[in-house]
């Protein structure tokens, strides 16, 4: 069944075939004809945001809450290019969007014409693909490919730019269309050999542990995570980005490695003997100095995308394939292993494992003066909402202090901006979340300074009746760049006083401006009282102004660039690596 429609109209139609319920953005010129048929659409709600890179956040948000590929939508030039930053954050992240653009008319481009920008140029290094659309009857087609890119294999953002004339001629829509994608393959089975390799290893070694990231996540496998586990005594660590894959009480878990990571997760990646890396990218931030990481591993990395497999560290065992599929032959091995009597022993490892659990829990500093400490709040959230929410972080002090002191049991539950550490992030990412799973319970944490910028979204979350609920942790400062400056340079606090002093602006007043609901808590007795109260409002969405003290830093800490083994796990305070060889 063919039918004569515009462009645009196939536009929309090709999206409602694939799914899409919620579409984040602002109209312009180039795109306006696309907006006219969205119009009409009974399957696909608009949701119009306040700024482009609140659509695109939106979007990532939507897309990690529910698994689903989110979609924004912006006009050409300045409307695109406001989509740069959250297209380069899912990319970092591999989250998978599709940011659909208008674009001048085909005899337009390349003349610098009003709101001309070359967006597929400019995207190219931060999509997973990119396409440039100039006729009308390419349209269905192009949005199947683009989700289908989006959506497998790796994960990641796919930008569709579509020039204005093709969203104006006419065309025949059929569906579905015949995608045209010779050369993407993504390879998801791992091959049998590497596997029974890897098992061979995990026996043998004395000091293994399981380094788990984002991709176990994406490919659904924290069940069969968990079974790994359990069937072979090996620890587990959760990166930023797999927190709750594993769950946090689990008495296998060691906590989060890198930068701002527990003793108990850093010291166990630097002693072990074997790290079997799950979806994982050896980022710099988990590894610190690379030479000097993990000095005495074998490495079995296993990863949906070939280009990560000795990226940065070279693999003894490299597999390609879907990490739910590696860890169910790995399951399946391991069993007929311990079955015919063949088992790790771990028992010494162990030992000294928990030896640095206990000795170096996560602790923070609390304050004479009646002030309030940041990571408080966190035990708090943790304890009142429950393991059952979504947390939505931004980046920097705010999103290390979540990823520290809230205790995550669900995979998922925590979103957060990790490859690209984008302040703003995290209202619009909320607001993304909620809207894809409006039944949970959605906590945005963000920083002062984050919040600042993306906070017109509220207006967004207020009028589409979004009520997520924000914790602002506001320490008065760009804090994360401030506890630099008191550790690396001599306290010279260069452009960092956001001027809380002076309360501009007041969050409570501006959370009231917006349509929200603004509630201040200053000291340590009124936090739940506080949160409870948040709680109760489902209505509207809240903000809570939580004046934490300006000192507060995050620990423990890795220097940027040197070695894991130099962790502090407060000011010039480091661990004894006792019981070393």
């Amino acid at each position: 069944m063919t039918e004569q429609m515009t462009g645009a109209q196939a536009l929309v139609r090709a999206l409602e075939h694939v799914g899409v319920d919620t579409v984040f953005g602002i109209p312009g010129g180039a795109v306006l004809p696309a907006y006219d048929p969205l119009y009409d659409s009974v399957k696909v709600r608009h949701v119009l945001v306040r700024h482009e890179q609140g659509a695109g956040h939106a979007a990532e948000g939507y897309a990690q809450a529910t698994g689903k590929v989110g979609v924004c939508m912006a006009t050409s030039g300045p409307g695109a290019t406001n989509l740069v930053t959250p297209i380069a954050d899912a990319y970092m992240d591999s989250v998978p969007i599709v940011a659909i653009t208008g674009q001048v008319p085909t005899p337009l481009i390349g003349t610098d014409a009003f709101q001309e920008a070359d967006i597929s140029g400019i995207t190219m290094p931060i999509t997973k693909h990119n396409f440039l659309v100039t006729e009308a009857a390419d349209i269905p087609r192009t949005i199947a490919e683009a989700f289908h890119i989006a959506s497998t294999g790796r994960p990641g953002p796919v930008l569709v730019d579509i020039a204005k004339d093709a969203l104006q001629d006419m065309m025949e829509f059929s569906w579905p269309p015949v995608m045209q994608l010779p050369g993407y393959r993504p390879v998801t089975r791992p091959h049998s050999k590497q596997i029974r390799e890897a098992a061979k290893l995990m026996i043998e070694a004395k000091r293994p542990v399981l380094y788990v990231g984002g991709g176990v996540h994406k490919a659904h496998a924290s069940a069969e995570l968990i079974e790994l586990a359990e069937l072979t005594g090996i620890p587990v660590v959760t990166t930023l980005m797999a927190r709750g894959t594993f769950p946090d009480s689990h008495p296998q878990h060691m906590g989060m490695p890198g930068m701002h990571g527990s003793v108990s997760a850093v010291g166990a990646l630097q002693r072990s003997d074997l790290l079997i890396a799950l979806g994982t990218r050896f980022d710099d931030r988990v590894t610190g100095q690379l030479s000097s990481f993990a000095p005495n591993a074998k490495i079995i990395h296993a990863d949906i995308d070939p280009a990560e497999i000795s990226k940065n560290r070279h693999a003894d065992v490299p597999i390609v394939g879907d990490c739910r599929e590696v860890i169910g032959d790995l399951v399946t091995i391991m069993r007929n292993e311990r079955d015919e009597g063949r088992k790790g022993d771990y028992s010494e490892w162990w030992q000294l494992l928990n030896g640095y659990k206990q000795t170096y829990p996560l602790g923070y500093e609390s304050y004479d003066d009646g002030s309030l400490a940041p990571q408080y709040v966190m035990e708090r959230l943790s304890a009142i909402v429950g393991p059952d929410a979504f947390y939505v972080a931004g980046v920097g002090q705010h999103q290390m202090w979540a990823a520290q002191f809230i205790g995550y049991e669900n995979p998922g539950s925590f979103i957060n901006s990790g490859g690209a550490g984008t302040m703003g992030f995290a209202v619009p990412a909320a607001m993304g979340a909620k809207m894809g799973r409006p039944d949970a319970t959605v906590w945005a944490v963000d920083g002062d300074g984050c919040f600042q910028m993306t906070n017109q979204e509220l207006a967004t979350c207020a009028i589409e009746g979004v009520p997520i609920k924000i914790a602002v942790i506001n320490n008065g400062n760009l804090g994360m760049v401030r506890q630099w400056q008191t550790l690396f340079y001599d306290e010279r606090y260069s452009n960092t006083d956001l001027q809380r002093v002076k309360r501009i602006p007041d969050f409570v007043k501006l959370a009231e401006a917006y349509g929200c609901v603004g509630l201040r808590c200053e000291r340590p007795e009124d936090v739940d009282a506080t949160i409870q109260k948040a709680m109760e409002i489902n209505d509207v969405p809240v903000v809570v102004d939580f004046v934490v003290h300006q000192d507060a830093m995050v620990w423990p800490m890795v220097a940027a660039g040197t070695s894991n083994d130099d962790i502090k796990y407060a000011r010039d305070m480091a661990p004894k690596w006792e019981n070393e060889e």
